[in-house]
């Protein structure tokens, strides 16, 4: 892995850790508390500009509520089956009228990446 691809993967994972936090209703000032770590820290964290050692990152999730998939799932290649599985639950709430039209982009959008 080349510095490039390590810089993109901190920083959506970043991305991701600040829309969770955001999710969850918490300010950065009341999630570092929470987790006993500086804003300075969180907010280097949330940019990009530093990765949390691994008690810090299961802190994170364990706060935040959520699994190291929904961390990970978009720079590890087997996260696809996490999307899957979101997506198809997704699709399942939808109404008929609404599950046609999504299948129907699906396949549209299959059909011209053949």
């Amino acid at each position: 892995m080349n510095f490039t691809e390590k810089v993109r993967i901190f920083f959506d994972i970043s991305i991701l850790i600040r829309l969770l936090r955001r999710n969850k209703g918490y300010t950065q000032q009341e999630f570092s508390e929470i987790l006993g770590l500086s804003t300075n820290y969180l907010s280097d964290v949330e940019r990009g500009k530093s990765f949390p050692r691994l008690d810090k990152l299961i802190a994170i999730m364990n706060t935040l509520e959520c699994s190291a998939d929904d961390i990970f799932e978009d720079v590890i290649t087997s996260g696809y089956r996490n999307k899957e599985s979101k997506l198809s639950d997704k699709i399942e709430k939808l109404s008929d009228k609404n599950k046609m039209l999504v299948f129907d982009v699906l396949d549209t959008l299959l059909n011209n990446l053949e």
